[in-house]
């Protein structure tokens, strides 16, 4: 199973928009996987004991040092750009 974080600026709204169309996404590409969300200061901590972690370009700088694959999205609602992010980040 793959380890999905969704994070934003307080870890509310825009994650949970992120983590319903990853959910989407995932279930297209058949793909098990756990999405959590978080503040990016709480995914700072914790990102590393994700797979991916998906986030606003804006905010991708703030998880340099993490071992996950950050998919930075220009637009948090784009299911295309949100697949495009996935299939980078496990190969397909």
């Amino acid at each position: 199973m793959k380890k999905i974080l969704c994070a934003c600026g307080n870890g509310m709204g825009s994650s949970l928009m992120i983590k319903i169309k990853v959910e989407k996404v995932l279930e297209k590409l058949g793909i098990d996987g756990k999405v959590d969300t978080s503040s990016i200061g709480e995914a700072k901590g914790i990102a590393d004991n994700y797979d991916v972690v998906l986030c606003s370009t804006y905010l991708e700088e703030d998880l340099d040092d993490c071992s996950a694959f950050v998919v930075g999205l220009e637009n948090l609602m784009d299911e295309a750009q949100i697949e495009i992010g996935l299939k980078q980040a496990f190969n397909i």
